[in-house]
């Protein structure tokens, strides 16, 4: 902790949805790590994919182990109880201290495309509902990421997901002022809401990209018109727990 700053990781997953590790193995990387917080959190419970978020049944036995865990650490760490809730959920959030608002999929007529599951979903996707036109997918996701300020959202996840496999498979321009323009104008439509953009390692960890979500001119422009930030990892496994903090 530095300078009154309270260090803290409030996006990491647990066996409950895709994470690897168990909610208390969680808290007990975060406590041997020195943080000061811990946000447990589960993706929202979506119907149309069940592949990798909390099971609808599950989601009493989660809310019910983190308050377990949170009275079990009191005085050691501080331990929070998160969603991720996707655009396309309509799972409640009572009971949880904070939602974290992302896009994980397209939207088109009745089919629900992930933008992150991989390289080659993504460029099927982009051909059969845009016809090949890359930016024309990234205005239909940063319009749908614009939608997050009318939805119960207290931190925006992952800002510029659309870009996760760019790196190693070049498929648009992400330096360009037409993708960018995209890109601000979500930004723009966000800052009113004063909801806190997180600065999330979770691409670099995973071995996706070299910079974190939102990439440096992204972030800047965030910076550079008011908006907040904080650090998350978007841990799935208690060894990416605060990853690159320190960098």
């Amino acid at each position: 902790m530095t300078d009154g700053m309270m260090l803290q990781d409030l996006h990491v997953h647990t066996n409950f949805c895709d994470g690897k590790n168990t909610p208390e193995e969680m808290v007990q990387a975060a406590v041997k790590l020195g943080l000061d917080g811990i946000g447990l959190c589960v993706h929202s419970y979506t119907p149309f994919d069940e592949s990798y978020c909390v099971k609808k049944e599950r989601i009493g036995e989660y809310l019910r182990t983190v308050a377990a865990l949170k009275e079990k650490y009191r005085g050691v760490i501080k331990v929070l109880c998160g969603v991720e809730l996707d655009l396309y959920s309509d799972m409640p959030t009572d009971g949880f201290d904070y939602v974290i608002g992302s896009v994980h999929y397209l939207k088109n007529g009745e089919d629900y495309c992930p933008i992150d599951e991989n390289v080659g979903t993504l460029q099927n996707a982009v051909q059969r509902y845009y016809g090949g036109d890359w930016l024309a997918m990234c205005r239909t996701y940063y319009e749908s990421v614009a939608c997050l300020s009318s939805r119960p959202t207290d931190i925006v996840g992952h800002f510029d997901l659309v870009t996760k496999f760019n790196q190693k498979t070049p498929l648009f321009d992400e330096n360009s002022r037409d993708y960018l323009s995209l890109a601000e104008a979500a930004v723009d439509a966000l800052l009113p809401s004063r909801i806190p953009f997180e600065i999330n390692t979770g691409g670099i960890s995973r071995g996706y990209r070299e910079v974190p979500y939102p990439a440096p001119p992204l972030l800047a422009y965030i910076r550079q018109r008011g908006g907040e930030v904080l650090l998350s990892s978007d841990a799935h496994c208690a060894a990416h727990i605060g990853y690159g903090f320190a960098r």
